[in-house]
């Protein structure tokens, strides 16, 4: 059986910069989180390349993991 993975619509996406993105251009992270059922990230520095997406359970648990120093 062929596998499909569906493409997210993002035409509606809010992107906002982390907080902690610096200036000069080194690690940014862009985040949407107005997005029905899903929660979308993306690199700021290539806003066209692939991107990652998960529900949203799924991003709160990574971000308070993230924060505890887990991940």
């Amino acid at each position: 059986m062929e596998s499909h993975q569906l493409t997210p619509d993002l035409s509606a996406a809010e992107w906002r910069k982390a907080r902690r993105s610096g200036s000069e251009g080194g690690n940014c992270v862009e985040v949407a989180r107005n997005l029905p059922g899903l929660v979308a990230v993306r690199d700021s520095k290539h806003p066209t390349a692939p991107l990652s997406s998960s529900p949203p359970e799924e991003w709160r648990l990574f971000v308070l993991e993230t924060k505890a120093g887990r991940v």
